[in-house]
């Protein structure tokens, strides 16, 4: 699901990462940003004990200016917040069933945020592109 929530962010104009820690001890499914400086952050919840279970989600508030809830088909919608933005998705992509409210993010907050953002999707690039580098006497770093 979170490659089709990708997706459907990508045609959005985000720019996405997976699993990115925000707060503390806190990681969210994806989180997204666009050329406007803006983070939406997408929690995936694949069945309903996997919602009634997690009690952190308004944790990650504070760290985006739009936060979605996303599901497959089926699930019963009516047991998530009213008040947040809600996504049906697949591993193919995802639909918008409710917008999320605009919540602006605290400035100080939302740079170090986008430099961190920066700093994780360079690392996982370098990563992707070379995955033991060696040194330039031969050590696996």
């Amino acid at each position: 699901m979170a490659r089709g929530v990708c997706r459907f962010l990508a045609m959005q104009g985000f720019s996405t990462l997976t699993e990115f820690p925000v707060g503390k001890g806190r990681r969210v499914d994806v989180i997204g940003l666009n050329r406007e400086r803006r983070f939406v952050i997408v929690e995936i919840k694949t069945t309903p004990a996997d919602f009634r279970s997690d009690a952190k989600w308004p944790d990650y508030l504070p760290w985006c200016d739009a936060y979605y809830f996303a599901v497959p088909d089926g699930f019963p919608a009516g047991i998530l917040p009213p008040d947040q933005g809600l996504l049906a998705a697949d591993a193919f992509g995802a639909a918008e069933l409710r917008a999320a409210p605009d919540r602006p993010m605290n400035p100080g907050r939302r740079r170090a945020q986008i430099l961190k953002f920066a700093l994780a999707a360079g690392q996982r690039l370098q990563q992707a592109l070379d995955p033991a580098p060696a040194d330039r006497w031969g050590a696996r770093g």
